[in-house]
């Protein structure tokens, strides 16, 4: 695959000849990405920089390697500082036999080489446990793929499972909900159509579901005028946090939609309930189906 134009992040995946994975101890109680984790060595570009050459000069600076050959191997979705905040990092792959020991540390507290089987008892970034995750199932380790800890059983074990908050905005007039259909370089779900939505961040649900409206259609609503009719508690086999996707019913609204955040959104479109677009992001179609037979709630992806 060749670097990803969107990102804004890169990261190196450096794998040895025994099949294990370099990482980085980021500094703790700092105000940083994920502080206090483990994690692979990668910065942002400067100015004018390419991909490639901000990953050439972050491997130099953070632990003095120039690596050749490395390839861009996965893109992935990063939270900034403020836990909020989301970017694309472009994570590159790498091999690299040497001792972690070894390298200058500019950056953070240690490297260490680790196999996969210690992957779960690591305090992770949860984007890099991604990335690992991911070469696992293309290069297995000789016990099988890595599999996550199921966040049931970390529960029994103590250890509270931090969820994600979306809130959705189901808009629906003459029998037609209105949908958009994501940018090709969405991170997320790329040209699949979805509801209105975003994560909540500080503010309560439905002042996110106002205001990520505003944001990406231009649609006036008042908080007031929106009712929960459907929420969803999903497991994603492909992400370490649970999420609980809220969706509300919009009963009276302003304006009509426009393409407000081109970058995200090619297109608004009102569609039947019982002619629904493909692609659709599955839990939008869960959420949907839910509402259309009168359910609140569904539970997805959790192991019986």
């Amino acid at each position: 695959m060749t670097a990803h134009p969107t990102a804004t992040g890169t990261a190196a995946l450096l794998v040895n000849d025994q099949g294990e994975y370099l990482l980085h101890l980021r500094d703790a109680n700092k105000r940083i990405c994920h502080p206090g984790t483990w994690s692979l060595i990668g910065g942002n570009p400067d100015d004018g920089e390419g991909l490639e050459e901000a990953i050439a000069r972050e491997l130099l600076e953070e632990a003095g390697l120039t690596i050749p050959g490395v390839k861009p191997f996965t893109l992935v979705e990063s939270t900034g500082p403020d836990g909020v905040t989301k970017g694309n990092i472009q994570v590159f792959l790498g091999r690299w036999n040497g001792d972690a020991a070894a390298l200058p540390i500019t950056e953070g507290v240690m490297f260490h080489w680790f196999d996969a089987a210690m992957m779960p008892v690591l305090t992770m970034c949860p984007w890099t446990e991604d990335v690992i995750l991911q070469h696992q199932s293309l290069h297995p380790t000789p016990e099988g793929p890595l599999k996550r800890k199921s966040p049931r059983s970390a529960g029994r074990a103590g250890r509270a499972a931090k969820t994600v908050i979306g809130a959705h905005l189901y808009l629906e007039r003459d029998g037609n909900v209105l949908l958009g259909k994501r940018h090709p370089d969405s991170a997320f779900a790329p040209s699949t159509w979805h509801l209105p939505a975003g994560h909540v961040e500080h503010e309560g649900a439905r002042a996110c579901v106002v205001r990520e409206a505003a944001e990406e259609t231009g649609l006036l609503i008042d908080e007031r005028d929106l009712d929960l009719v459907h929420t969803l508690h999903m497991l994603d086999p492909d992400s370490p946090q649970p999420r609980m996707q809220l969706v509300f019913a919009a009963r009276s609204w302003q304006a009509e939609p426009l393409l407000m955040e081109p970058d995200r959104c090619t297109e608004w479109k009102f569609w039947p309930r019982d002619g629904l677009p493909e692609p659709l992001v599955h839990y939008t179609r869960v959420a949907l189906a839910g509402i259309a037979r009168g359910a609140t709630y569904t539970e997805l992806g959790w192991p019986s």
